[in-house]
C-alpha cells in the first residue's frame, strides 16, 4: 500500500514570497485606492500655494536689494558704525536670501510646472502664456543677478553705487507688472504693452530722480544743522 503524502507549501520559496509581496503592493496602490490624493491636491490648492510663494518670492527680491543699498551706503559711515552695520546687513541678507527668497523661487517654479503640465497644458499653445514664461525666465535671471551682487558684497567688493542698485530694484517692479497683466488679461496687445511698459519705466525714473533730489536736500539741511550746532558750541566756549 502506497501512502501519498500531501505536499506542503514551501514558505521559504523566495520567488513565491516576492510574487505575493508584489501582488499585495499592486492591490494597495491601485489608482482607485489613491483617488483621495488627486481630490486633495486640486488645481485650487496648487493655485493658492503658487500665489503664496510668488508673493514671498517678490517680497524677498524687493527687500534684498534694499538691504544691498543700505549695505553699500554703510561704507561711507565712520569706521565703528561701518563695521557694526556691515556685519548686521550681512546677517539680514543671508537669512532673507537663503531662508525665504531662494526656497520661494524654487517652490514657485515647481508648483507652476506641476499645474501647467498636469492641468493647463493647452495654454502652452497660446501666445500670452509663452510670453509670460519668457518674462518669468527674465525674473529668474534677475534673481541670479541678485545672487551675483550678494556674493560680491559678502566678499567686500562694492561695484555698484546705491543709485545703480535703486535702478536695479525697479527691474523686479516692471517684471511684476508685466507678468500680472498677462495673467489677468490673457491676451497680447503689442502696442498697448509697449506704451504701458514705457509709461511705467518713465514713472519709475521720475520717482527715483525725485527721491534723489529730496535726499540731497535732506543731507544739505543736516549738514547745515551740524555746522550751526558746531558754531553755537564754539560761541559758548570761554575765550582763553
Amino acid at each position: 500500500m502506497i501512502v501519498q503524502l500531501k505536499k506542503q507549501p514551501d514558505i521559504f520559496n523566495t520567488s513565491s514570497t516576492f510574487s505575493t509581496f508584489i501582488s499585495a503592493f499592486e492591490s494597495t496602490c491601485r489608482p482607485q485606492k489613491m483617488e483621495w490624493i488627486n481630490d486633495w491636491i486640486s488645481p485650487s490648492l496648487l493655485k493658492s500655494l503658487h500665489l503664496i510663494f510668488v508673493v514671498t518670492w517678490f517680497a524677498g527680491l524687493f527687500y534684498i536689494v534694499r538691504l544691498f543699498i543700505y549695505h553699500v551706503e554703510a561704507q561711507s559711515r565712520a569706521e565703528t558704525a561701518k563695521k557694526v552695520l556691515t556685519a548686521q546687513y550681512k546677517i539680514m541678507e543671508r537669512r532673507l536670501w537663503y531662508i525665504i527668497t531662494w526656497p520661494s523661487m524654487i517652490l514657485t517654479l515647481l508648483i507652476a510646472n506641476w499645474m501647467l503640465f498636469k492641468y493647463y497644458d493647452s495654454y502652452l499653445s497660446t501666445s500670452w502664456m509663452l510670453l509670460k514664461l519668457g518674462f518669468v525666465g527674465l525674473l529668474v535671471a534677475y534673481h541670479l543677478g541678485c545672487q551675483v551682487i550678494y556674493n560680491q558684497l559678502h566678499r567686500e567688493k562694492f561695484r555698484f553705487s546705491s543709485l545703480q542698485l535703486r535702478l536695479w530694484n525697479e527691474v523686479a517692479t516692471v517684471l511684476l507688472f508685466v507678468i500680472v497683466f498677462l495673467i489677468v488679461y490673457k491676451r497680447l496687445d503689442f502696442w498697448k504693452g509697449i506704451i504701458g511698459f514705457l509709461a511705467l519705466a518713465l514713472l519709475l525714473m521720475l520717482g527715483i530722480k525725485w527721491y534723489k533730489k529730496l535726499r540731497k536736500e535732506d543731507e544739505t539741511e543736516a549738514l547745515e544743522a551740524q555746522s550751526e550746532e558746531h558754531r553755537e558750541t564754539l560761541k559758548s566756549q570761554p575765550d582763553n
